[in-house]
């Protein structure tokens, strides 16, 4: 069975809490990158979310744009970052969900990306920026291919649509937790608790929420309700720091480190 699904699963039947850790993908370098996720297998992180570099992010904010212009500016390429992934992820256990512009996926064809994604060990995409009227068809191809579809439901999504979105979403559905673009915020509206238990209604399915979370307190607060803490900007923050002061090879530890402290915060 795909590993993202299984764990999606048996989390949701004990009640067990995780963190997803966003890292963009090449960024600083490949080597990097994999040394990162090697890292991040360790209990209490539910999956990782690797950000496929783009020109122009819909929903990022400053500063997972400047990792990504920094990562396309030093040679990035979706399809040799697959063929490196895909060389190393037999000593990478933690699942993988690449996280990526739609116009990636509709340049190579649905179908072809979906199925490279899962040749390279990816086990979920997330497609912030597709069309629910193209979702449908999305969905279906990640299902053929075993690698889910996840969608993100926003606070200002209609009841109908987001219905939609919790029947297509897979293993889990994706709560954007403020409006804007991602970024670390002081405080978390309180609203999270009711519109997670709207998502888990009508969907059955685990219910993960991210944007604006940064500290140990929010994902505790956030996981006191939802299924898992997605942490981003936070994380690409610490590895923006460490490369403008010259200090890429310090990025993999500062990272597991820091994301060791959040998983610390998790309830039980």
């Amino acid at each position: 069975m795909n590993a993202l699904v299984a764990r999606f699963g048996e989390m949701f039947r004990t009640g067990r809490k995780g963190v997803l850790p966003f890292i963009t993908a090449g960024y600083p370098d490949s080597s990097t990158t994999l040394s990162i996720l090697r890292g991040l297998d360790t209990p209490g992180v539910a999956a990782v979310e690797v950000g496929i570099p783009f020109s122009d992010p819909i929903a990022d904010g400053p500063v997972i744009q400047t990792s990504f212009s920094r990562a396309l500016e030093r040679g990035f390429r979706v399809d040799a970052f697959l063929a490196e992934l895909t060389a190393a992820r037999h000593d990478i256990g933690v699942p993988l969900l690449a996280m990526v512009s739609y116009s990636i996926v509709y340049r190579r064809g649905v179908d072809r990306f979906f199925e490279a994604a899962r040749g390279a060990g990816f086990e979920a995409v997330i497609v912030p920026d597709i069309p629910l009227e193209e979702a449908h068809a999305a969905a279906e191809t990640g299902r053929r291919a075993d690698c889910p579809l996840v969608l993100i439901a926003a606070p200002t999504t209609r009841a109908e649509r987001r219905e939609q979105i919790a029947a297509l979403s897979s293993p889990f559905v994706y709560f954007q937790s403020s409006l804007g673009v991602t970024g670390e915020r002081r405080e978390l509206p309180e609203r999270i608790g009711r519109e997670v238990g709207r998502l888990r209604g009508a969907s059955g399915k685990p219910v993960c929420v991210g944007f604006g979370i940064s500290t140990p307190a929010q994902v505790a607060a956030v996981c006191a309700v939802a299924d898992g803490a997605i942490v981003g900007s936070a994380i690409v923050r610490r590895m923006n720091e460490l490369v403008e002061r010259g200090e890429s090879a310090a990025i993999s530890a500062a990272v597991c480190s820091y994301v060791g402290t959040l998983v610390a915060a998790l309830p039980g």
